[in-house]
């Protein structure tokens, strides 16, 4: 995990030249980052990331010999501390599916400006999982049904504000101060969540308890 002292390290993943040249100027003079890898297939990232163990990983979904779901999927096997930011034209909510359940902790089209994308790489390096607001929504269609709200409420009370709050962006450092917990307590409150919610990734639960909040306010809410 990536401390305010240390510099995020960081590989770009993508098979145009035009769009890993512009993210290296962007990215290279940026307080905080250092960029250690630039790579334009699935093969030649996988080798740069088992060689220097970025902490964070620019990964586009289509590439020449594969794709980023793969090379998503072997750098979570390997078990280390990279972790992953699909940057991509994509908005399929199959894809985005498929990218959260491969391990990727965030999720960002293209069309971000700079800032956001720096702040998204940062968020990312802290511990939390962030998506692009246009695949928030998408996701929320996704998980549009109504076994949502019954799983959510199948949570306890204290379950359910671990939830809110991991929803809310925050690490399990974050939560644990906030609720007055110890670190390894959230994370057994968060299994036990995953386990119920039937999700293996933070980005997932945190999709289901928006949908569900979305559920009840607009079930609540005043009518006219």
């Amino acid at each position: 995990m990536n401390t305010k002292t240390t510099p995020i390290r960081l590989v770009i993943v993508d098979d145009s030249e035009l769009v890993r040249v512009g993210l290296q100027t962007l990215l290279q003079g940026a307080t905080g980052l250092q960029l250690c890898g630039v790579a334009a297939s699935a093969a030649e990232a996988v080798v740069i990331c088992k060689r220097e163990h970025p902490d964070v990983v620019l990964l586009d979904i289509r590439l020449p010999d594969g794709n980023g779901i793969e090379v998503c999927k072997r750098l979570m096997a390997d078990g280390g501390d990279t972790r992953v930011i699909f940057l991509t034209s994509s908005s399929e909510q199959e894809i985005v599916d498929e990218a959260i359940h491969a391990g990727a902790h965030g999720y960002l089209l293209k069309e971000i400006n700079t800032p956001a994308l720096l702040q998204g790489i940062r968020d990312v390096a802290a511990g939390r999982s962030i998506l692009d607001p246009q695949i928030t929504a998408r996701l929320m269609d996704l998980l549009k049904n109504e076994r949502t709200k019954p799983l959510v409420a199948s949570l306890s009370p204290q379950e359910q504000r671990v939830l809110a709050l991991i929803a809310a962006g925050h690490t399990n450092k974050e939560v644990a101060a906030e609720m007055g917990l110890a670190e390894k307590t959230v994370k057994n409150y968060l299994s036990t969540v995953f386990e119920k919610l039937h999700v293996t990734r933070r980005a997932q639960a945190a999709a289901y308890y928006t949908q569900a909040a979305a559920r009840s306010l607009g079930s609540n809410g005043p009518s006219r």
